[in-house]
């Protein structure tokens, strides 16, 4: 029987029922390839990303079988979290520059060489972080979440993570993309390739953008998630509020808006951080 379809039987396995020895057992297998990085909870296949809910299951099979352990560092600095997840073991062999002030990895997150963690951040398990990446200060890398290579993840910046419900999109962030500082990019939602998310903005699976170059309004539609077309430069805006009591008042809603498309200037301002790596 497959990996795939023995975490699909556990999974499905009523809780009580589990041979507990045995389904750590696969679920410890199940974890070194998600580790690696070789399984992945959504991949791009003919151009198209596809959630394998079956990676998702195993992962939340782990937080069923995982016992609550004491962690802590000492009698002041306690920690307890389900011992299926652990902190990610990472050495220097593993080319990942973990610069040293409380970040942390959790098992089960796959982090590729080059890749760079200011202090404090903090990468979820399921997580994919590809090679030469930067995660800033104070980022979140949601459980689940696809981020891909050369991607700058600024101070502050949110990249939700998406574990439930299985067949969920979690957040995707392609290569090349400049995520700005205090940006949250949620819900399942797609950043194309050399997109630029400018500070400050805001991405769900509710939110409309609006693209002033192309005309056009972006959303999730039905079962699609919103996607951000490759090159955009996106940044914070507004938009009125309809009726005759909220335009009384000047009221109106946030609205990421697209202003151009990436270009050799915008290029140049987004490689300037090539030197700190």
């Amino acid at each position: 029987m497959s990996l795939e379809r023995e975490i699909e039987s556990l999974y499905e396995t009523d809780p009580q029922a589990l041979d507990k020895s045995v389904a750590r057992r696969k679920f410890a297998e199940f974890k070194f390839f998600l580790n690696r990085g070789e399984i992945r909870a959504a991949e791009k296949s003919a151009g198209v990303w596809r959630v394998n809910h079956w990676v998702k299951k195993g992962i939340l099979l782990g937080f069923r079988l995982g016992e609550l352990e004491d962690v802590s560092i000492d009698g002041r600095f306690r920690y307890f979290d389900k011992n299926t997840f652990p902190l990610k073991a990472i050495s220097p062999a593993d080319g990942v520059r973990l610069v040293p002030g409380g970040s942390s990895i959790r098992d089960g997150a796959f982090v590729a060489k080059g890749v760079v963690c200011m202090p404090p951040m903090y990468i979820n398990t399921g997580a994919y972080v590809d090679e030469g990446t930067m995660v800033d200060s104070h980022a979140l890398v949601g459980s689940c979440a696809q981020i891909g290579k050369r991607v700058h993840l600024s101070a502050g910046a949110q990249i939700g993570g998406v574990l439930e419900p299985v067949g969920a999109m979690p957040v995707i962030v392609e290569d090349d993309v400049m995520v700005g500082g205090n940006s949250g990019i949620y819900e399942g939602a797609i950043i194309s390739r050399r997109a630029v998310i400018g500070a400050g903005v805001i991405l769900t699976g509710g939110t409309p953008v609006y693209d002033t170059v192309k005309r056009a309004i972006y959303r999730r539609e039905k079962d699609a998630p919103l996607v951000i077309p490759e090159g955009a430069v996106v940044v914070p805006g507004s938009r009125q509020i309809k009726g005759e009591w909220a335009q009384g008042h000047g009221l109106s809603l946030s609205a990421p808006v697209i202003i151009k498309y990436r270009d050799e200037k915008t290029d140049a301002g987004t490689v300037l951080e090539e030197s700190l790596r």
